[in-house]
């Protein structure tokens, strides 16, 4: 519980100051299992982002189990925490650890596409994005999505953070997609809605692009 709250409050200080530590549907929208009522379902943004190279393959900034399309000017950067910094906590979040952050700052949005890699499991993309958001406290009102990333079997959560440090709950997305190494985690975070909506693009751009490395 001390972590969580810790996590947390951390995670809102981050978002308020813009810190970093460094398509089918195949089924209904549920709850998650905690009882929140659903936010609606994440909309495909309208317009798309202009490819501006790739992330993940050999010689690209991140080491990735998957390849995917980077949105131009937006600056990815490897994050390894060693287990003595003081924010490597917030380096691990339920089954996965966060790897690989990719900066909207130059694109002129304030916000990350971050990168999440586990080990392996038997566990399927929903069941990954319901443990990543079990290890945040302050995500709810979740709307699940089976789907297709790429050309893999993926799924996608769309939620809201709330904080006594922001005026009002800000949306966030994730897609899961399995690999032989284990899941990865794409999430989109955003100093608050707005923004989360204007960086749409690239997210999209992400998740349909992805594809094993």
């Amino acid at each position: 519980m001390v972590r969580n709250s810790v996590r947390g409050t951390v995670t809102a200080v981050l978002a308020v100051a813009s810190v970093a530590v460094t398509g089918c549907t195949s089924s209904a929208p549920d709850d998650g299992g905690n009882g929140e009522r659903t936010a609606p379902k994440p909309r495909t943004a309208a317009k798309s982002a202009v490819k501006g190279g790739s992330i993940g393959g050999p010689g690209s900034a991140c080491a990735l189990p998957v390849i995917f399309d980077l949105a131009a000017s937006w600056k990815p950067t490897a994050v390894q925490a060693a287990e003595d910094d003081a924010l490597s906590e917030l380096a691990e979040q339920g089954p996965v650890t966060l790897v690989c952050e990719i900066d909207a700052k130059p694109a002129g949005n304030i916000g990350f596409l971050r990168v999440w890699t586990g080990d392996r499991t038997g566990s399927t993309p929903r069941q990954v994005l319901k443990a990543f958001l079990a290890a945040d406290p302050n995500a709810g009102r979740a709307t699940y999505t089976d789907l297709k990333a790429g050309s893999l079997t993926a799924a996608e959560v769309g939620y809201t953070v709330s904080s006594e440090l922001l005026d009002e709950p800000k949306k966030e997305q994730a897609f899961a997609v399995s690999t032989p190494s284990g899941p990865v985690v794409v999430h989109l975070g955003g100093l608050d809605s707005q923004e989360q909506q204007e960086m749409l693009p690239a997210y999209e751009l992400a998740k349909k692009s992805v594809r094993l490395g």
